[in-house]
């Protein structure tokens, strides 16, 4: 599993013009699941635990120490299976390192689920749609983790 980690003032996705979901302060998250990852549930606990805890918020004195769950702040979780993209040959990217949907879609909700199971707000993409996201990244500050 991997994540592009995003610290953001504010962030959004549409679908076909219409608004989906919308956060203030906190992060957008891409996430991508592996079809060679073993347990993508549990995969996707321990990066929601990480993320939750992750010190890229700035405290009084202008210092990375402060948390998600700390600050308030909201997620916004956007599937992303070109996480995995190949480019090692040619110029088209292969997928094949991509999780199948019927894998990825529960991973990606696990972890979402696991967020709001530590009292983030969370907004969510539609997985398996054509998205707009918009966002302004704060900083800019831009993480990525992978388990």
């Amino acid at each position: 599993m991997r994540l592009v980690v995003q610290r953001v003032s504010r962030a959004n996705v549409s679908v076909e013009g219409r608004p989906v979901s919308e956060i203030g302060p906190g992060l957008l998250i891409l996430v991508g699941v592996g079809a060679g990852d073993d347990d993508p549930t549990a995969l996707a606990e321990r990066l929601a635990e990480k993320v939750a805890h992750l010190r890229i918020f700035e405290d009084a004195d202008g210092k990375m120490n402060r948390s998600l769950t700390e600050t308030g702040g909201a997620a916004l979780v956007v599937s992303q299976f070109t996480l995995y993209a190949d480019t090692g040959k040619g110029r088209r990217p292969s997928w094949t390192e991509a999780a199948p949907p019927e894998v990825a879609e529960p991973a990606v909700e696990a972890f979402a689920r696991s967020l709001e199971g530590r009292g983030i707000l969370v907004g969510r993409g539609v997985f398996g749609a054509h998205m707009r996201v918009e966002l302004t990244n704060d900083g800019p500050v831009t993480i990525l983790l992978e388990a």
